[in-house]
């Protein structure tokens, strides 16, 4: 058994009786939020220092956008993790002002009953950009590791085939001249629950919440298992996994997009602007998993 997984057992149970519906948040999944999946910090980051260092990373991402405009290199970022993780309030942000005809987000529907007869990375094949684009999948080609699995939406030898392909498809991304970005945002459990807590409750955020994120209540530690067999096996030296913890949505959008700056080489790129990923919060598949992985 994790640490992670031990304190939740030895504290009182936060997520006995917890019920969605009711507006008002249990006291103990308020306190532990921040602090659940060993997380690092105690508070967010404040709001103005969030919002400077911000600006100067969306000024180098116009510059990088220039460049690859110019050179027709491409782009391409994958983003998993749990529901309610951040995805796709990091994408809108790294996409905030750059130009949506490079700058493109493919977030695919389930496979519709053609799609479901095809090679199953096809339908994301079809996403792949062209000279100067970058695409930003929020979920991939990965459901079949983690949602599909978890769900009972495939067989447990489609999973297997997959995780055996997975490299090897990455392999021949990366060998075909892309930039290939992985990431796995990690949020503690406690921080899920208020996180779904807050959409159930804000009308504006509401539409967020699916059938199958409800469904995903009760499946934490299958979810945890699955992502750890995921990092585990398709992590590679040209394709490795960047894991984000994620509690706090400001520092994890910054450290993103510091993280593809900083991997890139452009014209008009200013390491003082870009500054340093945080270590405490990005990590390697392999350390991550070092430190007890997914809890």
């Amino acid at each position: 058994m994790t640490a992670e997984r031990q304190r939740r057992d030895s504290m009182t149970d936060p997520f006995t009786g917890f019920d969605l519906e009711n507006p008002d948040l249990p006291k103990a999944i308020k306190k532990h939020a921040m602090a659940s999946g060993n997380y690092p910090y105690e508070d967010k980051l404040d709001s103005d220092s969030y919002e400077e260092q911000m600006y100067q990373l969306q000024k180098q991402l116009v510059s990088l956008q220039a460049h690859l405009a110019e050179s027709g290199e491409r782009v391409m970022i994958v983003f998993e993790g749990r529901d309610a993780a951040g995805k796709g309030g990091t994408i809108k942000r790294y996409l905030e002002n750059l130009n949506p005809r490079y700058n493109i987000i493919a977030a695919l529907p389930k496979p519709n009953n053609r799609e479901s007869t095809q090679w199953y990375f096809q339908r994301y094949v079809d996403w792949f950009p062209a000279a100067g684009e970058t695409v930003l999948f929020d979920r991939s080609w990965y459901n079949r590791a983690g949602v599909e699995p978890v769900m009972g939406f495939c067989t447990p030898e489609q999973t297997e085939h997959f995780l055996e392909e997975a490299p090897e498809f990455e392999k021949r991304i990366t060998r075909d001249g892309i930039h290939l970005f992985k990431f796995w945002l990690s949020i503690g459990r406690e921080m899920q629950l208020k996180r779904f807590h807050d959409r159930r409750h804000d009308p504006l955020k509401v539409w967020k919440l699916s059938p199958v994120d409800l469904e995903a209540l009760g499946k934490w530690d299958a979810y945890s298992d699955a992502a750890d067999t995921m990092l585990t096996r398709t992590d590679s030296k040209h394709a490795p996994w960047t894991v984000i913890r994620a509690n706090d949505k400001r520092r994890s959008r910054l450290n993103v997009i510091r993280t593809v700056l900083d991997r890139l080489d452009y014209k008009g790129k200013d390491g003082k602007a870009i500054g340093e990923v945080d270590n405490k919060i990005v990590l390697s598949a392999k350390d991550f998993l070092h430190h007890d992985g997914e809890e």
